[in-house]
């Protein structure tokens, strides 16, 4: 394998390394000791965010990492793109690939996936006699199911980054985003006014390459589990 020209892969089950698909950012950061655990050695240039290489080869050389957004991991594994991969629980909650198996919960990437509004606004409460909210999110699918279990029609401006605008700016009553520490919402005069769901990073796999890599894909979440009981113990 080249790290130049690593080979091409066009579906979960084709010959070639296996492909690890990582996200952007906070979860890749988190993942670094994980990976260390595990003795996969990415190329030196994978963890660094002025990185512009997508496809890294790594001390594997059955192994190749693709790094891409964090919402995409889950599609890249579940149509192929990749064999296996880390995402956040509310992006598998958001997508709800059957094509995903995810056999760990690799217990990084905390967060909270929250419904906000601005600070001493009543539009939560007041939902109760409403039938219909306009809310901003990059959630439609949780946020919809969430409110229509209370009988509410949930009316969604998607928007992909800077939720915390909208409702000052008469987008929206609320908006559902991925809370971490809350200090964005509350430099944007929002509050936390519910929890949808908690989330942590899973390991997922692509189902048919379970199936025709089994060895391979065993090994890899073997690895994988084997370094997160060291880091318990």
């Amino acid at each position: 394998m080249s790290a130049l020209h690593p080979t091409p892969i066009q579906t979960a089950d084709a010959t070639g390394p296996v492909v690890l698909a990582l996200p952007k950012g906070r979860i890749l950061k988190a993942l670094a000791p994980v990976l260390k655990a595990t003795s996969i050695e990415p190329a030196s240039d994978c963890l660094e965010e002025g990185s512009r290489r997508l496809r890294f080869p790594t001390s594997d050389a059955n192994l190749d990492v693709v790094r891409v957004r964090s919402f995409d991991v889950a599609t890249f594994v579940a149509f192929g793109g990749a064999h296996i991969g880390v995402c956040g629980a509310d992006v598998l909650m958001e997508f709800d690939y059957p094509e995903i198996y995810a056999p760990l919960d690799l217990g990084i990437g905390g967060g909270r996936v929250s419904i906000a509004q601005p600070v001493g606004s009543a539009a939560l409460t007041d939902s109760a006699r409403c039938s219909q909210l306009r809310i901003a999110t990059k959630y439609p699918n949780i946020t919809q199911r969430h409110f229509a279990a209370r009988g509410i029609n949930a009316d969604v401006v998607h928007l992909n980054g800077a939720m915390e605008l909208a409702p000052n700016l008469g987008l929206s009553s609320l908006i559902v985003d991925l809370v971490d520490t809350g200090s964005t919402l509350r430099a944007n005069g929002l509050e936390e006014v519910e929890v949808i769901a908690n989330v942590t990073s899973r390991l997922i796999v692509n189902r048919t390459a379970l199936k025709t890599r089994p060895e391979e894909i065993g090994s890899l979440i073997a690895r994988f589990r084997r370094a997160l009981a060291e880091r318990q113990s």
